[in-house]
Order: structure tokens, then sequence, then C-alpha cells
């Protein structure tokens, strides 16, 4: 929404990676009371995990400040943040990247150039929109009174 993204590559995808992502956001915004954060519905991706990192003091702390979104497992594509991904892999990623060093490097430039552009989505797909595209997945008022 604010057109500044922030990528993590990391050699694999485990909880206590996104635990360290979760702490730089919170650094990234530490006078911010709430953060929120829309996530995919990866197993790895569960706010109790924190309670596993922290005391339960910081846990609390960090779940206080935390408002998690997860996108929908079938309409993935409406989310934000997968356009922006889908950006990523399509003006960086598009060809063969020989080492997690040079991975790590066209990332964060690719990040900083995008931030500094201040890149932001014109979002124009409405609920209406929704219902109308994914009708199977939205029942109506009348179909779920049968």
């Amino acid at each position: 929404m604010t057109g500044w993204c922030r990528f993590h590559v990391t050699e694999r995808r485990r909880t206590c990676e996104w635990i360290d992502c979760m702490q730089a956001i919170a650094d990234d915004y530490p006078d911010a009371d709430r953060i929120r954060v829309v996530l995919d519905n990866l197993s790895t991706h569960n706010p109790a995990a924190f309670y596993r990192f922290f005391p339960p003091v910081k846990a609390r702390e960090y779940l206080d400040r935390f408002e998690f979104y997860y996108t929908p497992t079938h309409g993935s594509w409406l989310n934000m943040a997968e356009l922006v991904w889908s950006t990523l892999q399509t003006q960086c990623l598009n060809r063969r990247i020989p080492d997690a060093a040079t991975l790590q490097s066209e990332v964060a430039a690719w990040e900083a150039e995008r931030n500094e552009l201040d890149v932001t989505v014109n979002w124009q797909f409405t609920n209406e929109d929704a219902r109308t595209k994914l009708h199977r997945l939205y029942p109506t008022v009348e179909e779920a009174e049968d």
C-alpha cells in the first residue's frame, strides 16, 4: 500500500527464518503500535511459533504488534503481495542465477530500486468483481439458505 517492500532471501523456508523476517519487520517500524502483515498459508507462518523462539513476555509483545491477514487458498493471485512477487520474478529472477550470494545481491538491488521508485499497486478489483469472477467460491444468500 505504501510502495515499500522488503524481501528476505534464505536458504530454507523454516519457521526460524520466518521469525527472523518478522523481527526485521518489527525493527523497521519501531514506533508502530500495529503492523499489518499479509501472509500466504505456508505452515511455517504460525503466530504460535513466537512462543517457541522467545520468552512468553517477548512473544506476547510481538503478537500484540502484529496483525496477520492470510490470503485465501483459492485466490492468492488477488493479493497485492503476490503481484510484487510476480514482478520480482519477471524483472529480476527470469534468468539463471549462479549462487546464493548473487541471488541475495540481485534481489537487494531490485528491492532498493523499486523502493526508490515508490511503486504502488492501483488495486481495482472489487468485492463485487470477486463474487462475479469466483462465483463458485462465493455462495449467494439464497444458496446459503437452502
